[in-house]
C-alpha cells in the first residue's frame, strides 16, 4: 500500500514549483539577454571590433558550457538545493560589475561571473523541473525553457528600450532581477530540500523512466553524440540571429538599432512559444517526431532569409523561430530519458552544450563577418541547419501512456 501510494505521489504534478522554477529561468535567462542586447551598444561606446564582440559573448557561455555538466555531475551524486540562490548571487553581482566596468577586461570578467550564475543554475533548475513534473515530464520541462526563451527573448527589447537611452549604465536595472530570483530561488530549494529529505526516508518513490528502453550502451553513445551534433547546429544558427543578425538589418536595409532589434525579438518570442508547445507535442506523438519536425521545416526558410525583401523577413523569423526552438526543451528531456539516472548530467551536457555551441558560434560568426562582411557571413550560416538532419538516425521513443 505505501508503494502505490509513494508511486501514485510521483506522478502528481506540482503545478505551483513548475511555474516558479520556470519564472526563476526568466530571471536568470532575462539577465544572460543583456549581453547579446549589449553588444551594438558597446560597439558604439568603445569601438570594439566583431570578433570582440563575439569574445564578449564567448565569455558568458563558455563559461556556463564547461561548468554545467560538471554541476550537473556533482548534482547528481549530491544534490545541493541552496546552491540556486547562491549561483543567483554571482550573476548579480556580475550584472552590477558590467554596468560598471570602464574597459574591455571587466567586462569580460562581469560576464564570465553572469557565466557562472548559470551553470549553477542550469543543472539544479532542470532537476526541480523534473521532481516537480510527476508524469507530465514534457510538459514540466516546456515550461521551465520557455521561461529561460522567454527571458532570451526580451534581449532585443532590452537594447531598445533600457539600453539605447541609458547606455552601459543601463544594466544596473537588471540587479533588481537578480535580487527578485535569490529570493523566490530561496523559497524553491526550501521545497527542493524537503523533497530531497523525502527520497531519502522513502516516503517519496524516486522516479527513473525511460522512453527508451532496450537500448545498448553503444546505441546511447551514438543518440547522445547525434543529439550534440543537432545542438550544435541549432545554436550556431539562434547565435548568428540573437547576436549578429541586427547588423545585417542595419547594413542592409537601413534599419536603426531599435526598429532591428523588434525583428530579433519576433524571433525570440516565436522561439519561446516553440519551446513551450515542444514539449507537450512530445509527451503526445514522441520526442524523436518533434525533433525531426524542428529540423526539417525551417530548412528552405533559413536559405531564403538572406535574400528577402524586408517585409517578408518578420514571417520568415516567426516561421523559423517557431519551428528552430520546438525541439529546445525535448532534447534535453531526450537526452534524461537516454540515461535516466543521470538528470543532472543530462541537464548540464544539452544545455551546456547549446552554451558552448553558442560561444564559439559567436567568435567564428563574428571573425567571419571581419573577413568577409555581413551579408556574406549570412549566406554562409543559411546553410547550418542542414547540419541537423543527422537527428533522422536518432533512436525512436516511445510516448509515455500515461501522460495522454
Amino acid at each position: 500500500m505505501k508503494n502505490s501510494q509513494t508511486s501514485a505521489a510521483a506522478d502528481n504534478p506540482v503545478f505551483p514549483i513548475m511555474i516558479a522554477i520556470g519564472i526563476c529561468h526568466l530571471f536568470n535567462d532575462t539577465l544572460q539577454a543583456v549581453i547579446p542586447a549589449m553588444l551594438p551598444i558597446l560597439k558604439e561606446a568603445h569601438d570594439f571590433s566583431f570578433r570582440q564582440l563575439g569574445f564578449i559573448a564567448f565569455a558568458l557561455n563558455i563559461v556556463a558550457c564547461l561548468l554545467q555538466p560538471v554541476i550537473g555531475y556533482f548534482s547528481d551524486r549530491k544534490p545541493k538545493p541552496f546552491a540556486l540562490p547562491i549561483g543567483m548571487t554571482f550573476s548579480l553581482v556580475g550584472m552590477a560589475g558590467l554596468a560598471l566596468a570602464p574597459n574591455y577586461w571587466l567586462i569580460i570578467i562581469s560576464v564570465m561571473l553572469l557565466g557562472f550564475g548559470s551553470a549553477v543554475f542550469h543543472p539544479e533548475g532542470s532537476r526541480v523541473s523534473f521532481l516537480a513534473a510527476g508524469n507530465k515530464r514534457g510538459l514540466s520541462q516546456s515550461i521551465y525553457q520557455v521561461g529561460g526563451n522567454s527571458g532570451q527573448a526580451l534581449a532585443p527589447l532590452i537594447s531598445a528600450f533600457v539600453l539605447v537611452p541609458l547606455g552601459q549604465i543601463g544594466a544596473a536595472v537588471f540587479v533588481l532581477v537578480a535580487a527578485a530570483g535569490i529570493a523566490l530561488l530561496t523559497r524553491i530549494s526550501l521545497w527542493y530540500k524537503r523533497q530531497l529529505d523525502e527520497e531519502r526516508s522513502g516516503k517519496r518513490k524516486k522516479v527513473l523512466l525511460t522512453t527508451m528502453e532496450n537500448l545498448t550502451k553503444n546505441q546511447v553513445v551514438t543518440a547522445l553524440i547525434l543529439l550534440m551534433v543537432i545542438i550544435f547546429a541549432r545554436s550556431f544558427y539562434v547565435t548568428n540571429i540573437t547576436s549578429f543578425y541586427i547588423f545585417h538589418l542595419m547594413e542592409n536595409y537601413d534599419l536603426s538599432i531599435k526598429h532591428g532589434q523588434l525583428y530579433i525579438f519576433l524571433f525570440l518570442a516565436l522561439g519561446a512559444a516553440g519551446t513551450f508547445f515542444g514539449g507537450p507535442m512530445a509527451d503526445k506523438i514522441g520526442r524523436k517526431k518533434v525533433i525531426v519536425l524542428s529540423l526539417i521545416v525551417p530548412l528552405p526558410l533559413c536559405l531564403l532569409l538572406p535574400y528577402a525583401p524586408l517585409w517578408a523577413i518578420i514571417l520568415l523569423l516567426l516561421v523559423i523561430g517557431f519551428f528552430i526552438m520546438l525541439s529546445f526543451s525535448v532534447t534535453v528531456i531526450y537526452a534524461q530519458e537516454l540515461v535516466p539516472s543521470k538528470i543532472g548530467t543530462m541537464a548540464g551536457l544539452t544545455v551546456g552544450l547549446a552554451f558552448g555551441m553558442g560561444a564559439v558560434g559567436a567568435v567564428a560568426i563574428g571573425s567571419l563577418m571581419d573577413e568577409i562582411g555581413v551579408y556574406q557571413t549570412m549566406i554562409i550560416t543559411s546553410f547550418l541547419p542542414f547540419i541537423g538532419l543527422v537527428g533522422l538516425a536518432l533512436p525512436r521513443d516511445q510516448q509515455i501512456k500515461s501522460s495522454t
